[in-house]
C-alpha cells in the first residue's frame, strides 16, 4: 500500500512569479529538451532535410506540453516518495506549495492542449502518438512498472521513445521503418543512460522502496547490464545507413565515435562498478551522446550535406 505520509499542509507562495515558478518545476523541464532535440532529429529526416518551420515550432510546442503533462502527472503520483527523499522533498507538490488536485487539472489542461495543437496543425496521428506517450508513462511506467520490477526502466523507457513516431508522423501523416528504428534507439540508449543514474543515487531509491536495478541486483550486475545494453546501441544506429539507407557518412562517422566514447565510459564502470564518479560520468555523456547523435542526424539529412558529400566523393573518385 502506498504511504500517505507526505506533507499536506499548504504553504502560500509569496508572488505570482513564485506561482508560475511551483507549476513550471512540477514539468521536470530539465527531461523535455533532450525529448525535443530527438523528436526535431526525427522530422528532419523525415522531411529530407527541409522541415517546414510551422510545422517544426508546432510539433515541439504540442510535444513540449504532452511531456510537461506526464511528468505533471508523475509528480503526483510520486509525493509521497518524493517527501521521503531529502533531495525532492522541496519540490512543488511534497513542500505543500500546488494542492494535488490544482496540479491534476493542470495536467490535464496540458495534454489538451498539446492534442489540440498536434491534431489542428500538424495531424491527428502525431496527436494521438503524444497522448500515449502520456498514458503509457503514467499507466505503465510510473503506476505499474516502477514500483514492482527492477526492469521498470526497460520497458518504461518506451514511452520516451515515442517523441521521434511523433516527428516523423507530423511529416509524413504515417509511421515508416526508420521511425520506428529511432524508436529503437532510443529504447536500447535508455537502459544504460538511466541505471547510470540509479547507481547514481540508489540509496534513495533503497530508502524509499523503488526496486531499481542497483537496489535488487547490486552494482555489479547492473553494470554488466549498462554495458550490454551499450554494446547493442552501435549496430541499431548503423541500421539508418544499412539497410534503410536514409542516412550517409557524416551521421556513421559521428555514431561511430560517440559510440566509441561511450562503451568505453561503460566499460570504465563494468570494471569499477561502486565507483559512483564513473557512473555520474557515464550519466551525463550519455545526454550527450543523444544530442550529438541526433544533431548528426539533422546535419547528414540537409540538401547542401549531400550535394558537399557527392562532390568531395566525386573529386576522390568514389
Amino acid at each position: 500500500m502506498r504511504e500517505t505520509t507526505w506533507n499536506t499542509v499548504p504553504r502560500h507562495h509569496q508572488s505570482f512569479f513564485q506561482i508560475i515558478q511551483s507549476y513550471f518545476q512540477l514539468t521536470k523541464p530539465r527531461i523535455i529538451p533532450l525529448l525535443l532535440i530527438t523528436t526535431a532529429a526525427s522530422m528532419w529526416i523525415a522531411a529530407s532535410g527541409q522541415v517546414e518551420p510551422r510545422l517544426l515550432l508546432v510539433t515541439l510546442a504540442g510535444g513540449t506540453l504532452a511531456a510537461a503533462a506526464a511528468q505533471t502527472i508523475n509528480c503526483i503520483y510520486d509525493q509521497d516518495i518524493d517527501f521521503a527523499m531529502e533531495r525532492t522533498r522541496h519540490r512543488p507538490l511534497p513542500s505543500g506549495r500546488i494542492k494535488p488536485r490544482d496540479a491534476l487539472l493542470f495536467a490535464i489542461a496540458l495534454a489538451v492542449v498539446s492534442f489540440a495543437l498536434l491534431a489542428v496543425f500538424a495531424n491527428l496521428l502525431s496527436a494521438l502518438l503524444a497522448m500515449s506517450g502520456i498514458a503509457f508513462y503514467v499507466g505503465i511506467y510510473t503506476f505499474w512498472l516502477k514500483r514492482s520490477t527492477a526492469h521498470n526502466i526497460v520497458i518504461g523507457g518506451a514511452a520516451g521513445a515515442i517523441p521521434p513516431l511523433v516527428g516523423w508522423a507530423a511529416v509524413t501523416g504515417g509511421l515508416d521503418w526508420p521511425a520506428w528504428v529511432l524508436f529503437a534507439i532510443i529504447f536500447i540508449w535508455t537502459p544504460p543512460h538511466f541505471w547510470a543514474l540509479a547507481l547514481m543515487i540508489q540509496d534513495d531509491y533503497a530508502k524509499v522502496g523503488v526496486p531499481m536495478l542497483p537496489v535488487v541486483a547490486g552494482e555489479t550486475a547492473t553494470a554488466r547490464q549498462i554495458f550490454a545494453y551499450t554494446l547493442a546501441l552501435l549496430p541499431v544506429t548503423l541500421l539508418l545507413i544499412y539497410p534503410l539507407g536514409i542516412l550517409g557518412v557524416i551521421y556513421g562517422g559521428t555514431a561511430v565515435v560517440l559510440w566509441s566514447l561511450f562503451i568505453r565510459k561503460a566499460w570504465l564502470v563494468l570494471a569499477a562498478p561502486t565507483d559512483r564518479q564513473r557512473a555520474r560520468s557515464l550519466f551525463f555523456y550519455s545526454i550527450l551522446y543523444m544530442m550529438l547523435l541526433s544533431a548528426s542526424m539533422g546535419v547528414d539529412s540537409l540538401p547542401i550535406t549531400h550535394t558537399l558529400v557527392n562532390h568531395l566523393a566525386g573529386y576522390f573518385g568514389l
